[in-house]
């Protein structure tokens, strides 16, 4: 009976919960990404205004619920000094949301270059990695296929792993979703790095 009695309260007030980075270089959009995470998927979330964004100093987090799972969104500071410790995160994560401002061609490069650490690092194999093109918006925005082959050098290094390049607006929202969706399919089916239970509260 106490068996049966478990299960149902797992059932019915536990989420699977799966950690996932946002990474990518400062002004890339990753903060603006989350909120606009946040205001699609919490009904009740009002968020903050999108012009009061500023570059991140260390981390925003923020959870999102899509169905059974929960996402806990680490929203990490892009700036060079702060990319090493990207890799303090890595041995939690589930899933990797590579953020890349495809407006920016200057630094598209070093953008590239973020990009390869974070995929050849171990701590991270196997981890699907969603790549968002943002700023999409933007009449003068690098096409999906520009992106890719100015990354296709690293996808030797992507390695056995689910992994999406897709076309996206943080502004306006558009991709915001979609990605998620994919992000939430891939890490359920990813039975490497098994979820965290937590209690719905």
């Amino acid at each position: 009976m106490y068996t049966l009695l478990s299960g149902l309260y797992k059932y019915m007030f536990q989420k699977d919960e799966y950690c996932i980075l946002i990474l990518g270089l400062d002004n890339a959009g990753k903060t603006t990404f989350l909120e606009q995470s946040k205001t699609r998927f919490n009904k009740n979330y009002k968020g903050m205004s999108l012009s009061k964004i500023t570059t991140t100093v260390g981390l925003n987090i923020g959870t999102v619920d899509v169905g059974k799972a929960r996402l806990m969104f680490w929203d990490l500071g892009g700036q060079e000094e702060l990319q090493s410790l990207w890799d303090k995160y890595y041995a939690e994560c589930h899933g990797v949301i590579y953020v890349i401002d495809s407006t920016d061609e200057e630094r598209l490069a070093e953008s590239k270059q973020a990009f390869e650490k974070v995929v050849t690092s171990e701590a991270l194999c196997g981890v699907p990695v969603l790549v968002l093109a943002n700023k999409q918006d933007v009449e003068t925005s690098l096409s999906i296929p520009d992106i890719k082959t100015a990354f296709s050098d690293c996808s030797g290094k992507i390695g056995r792993r689910d992994c999406l390049t897709q076309a996206c607006s943080a502004l306006t929202g558009k991709g915001v979703r979609e990605g998620i969706e994919w992000m939430v399919k891939c890490v359920v089916r990813n039975l490497h790095r098994p979820p965290r239970q937590r209690d719905i509260t």
